[in-house]
């Protein structure tokens, strides 16, 4: 049975799950920021990935990438597999904006974490959930 590392469960919120992947949003508002998480215990790399693991790895980010382009209309999606903090595999796609906080430096560790309102989650959540379809089942 596949096991969430507590910190991505503290920090994030689980939108749903590919067949391969659930799909977290980070709880900062600052960036439609969202991780992808293989449902494979016991990665760190995407290269201890199975073969066919990876390519559908690849089909699923690929895909989630589009939506967020298409939806959030950013200047540059910034995608990367750290794990310096947390070991499990697991992938950001970050949608940044010339006149986001950060910008143009990476957004780790420059700005406290903004928490979404209520109301502001559940759009975001919802508008997400609404757009992604192939294979994806959102958690309700």
């Amino acid at each position: 049975m596949f096991v969430l590392h507590q910190q991505l469960e503290k920090d994030c919120v689980l939108v749903g799950s590919f067949p391969l992947c659930q799909l977290l949003l980070m709880k900062d508002a600052q960036y439609p920021w969202f991780i992808l998480v293989p449902q494979r215990n016991n990665m760190s790399e995407i290269y201890q990935l199975s073969d066919e693991d990876q390519q559908q790895l690849n089909r699923e980010s690929i895909y989630l990438s589009k939506i967020l382009m298409a939806t959030y209309k950013g200047d540059k999606l910034n995608i990367a597999a750290l794990g310096n903090v947390v070991p499990q595999l697991h992938i950001h796609h970050v949608v940044r904006y010339k006149d986001d906080i950060s910008w143009p430096a990476p957004i780790w560790g420059k700005h406290p974490a903004k928490p979404y309102a209520d109301v502001e989650l559940k759009e975001r959540l919802d508008e997400l959930r609404s757009k992604l379809k192939l294979g994806f089942v959102a958690n309700r």
